[in-house]
């Protein structure tokens, strides 16, 4: 018998070109635990989600991007919303690793419902990634 988990699960598969790259970005970098795993492909405990990285070089590349206060935000990304001490640690890990963001963190939306912490930067393999902290977790999805 399987316990149910108190609320549903993320669950996300993405390619990447190499797993020994997904392998020391997620795991190392982000900090992500590493479950079960194949020839092609590997599981991470992504804060508590799970996300599967398969080895899928032909299908790495950077999306489109949409403007989004004042930046352009790339359509394909995925992340996590963090408290705001995490989000820095993680902000001051990634620039210590010497991660390039493709929008620096910042501030977006200030003195607005949806004011929060935001940074992108892209994995090994093209991947856009997004870590969000609210100030106010409340405005996660308030109008």
């Amino acid at each position: 018998m399987s316990a149910v988990p108190p609320m549903p699960l993320f669950h996300l598969a993405f390619p990447v070109r190499d797993l020994a790259e997904a392998r020391a970005f997620y795991g190392q970098l982000i900090g992500c635990s590493e479950g079960r795993s194949a020839d092609d492909w590997c599981d991470f405990n992504f804060y508590g989600h799970q996300i599967v990285a398969y080895r899928a070089p032909h299908l790495c590349a950077v999306s489109d991007t949409s403007p989004v206060d004042g930046d352009d935000v790339p359509i394909r990304h995925f992340g996590a919303i963090l408290a705001l001490p995490d989000w820095e640690a993680l902000r001051d890990r990634l620039r210590a690793a010497g991660v390039k963001f493709i929008i620096e963190p910042q501030v977006r939306f200030v003195g607005e419902i949806g004011e929060q912490h935001s940074m992108f930067f892209l994995d090994p393999s093209g991947n856009a990634l997004e870590f969000k902290a609210f100030n106010d977790i409340g405005y996660l999805f308030r109008k």
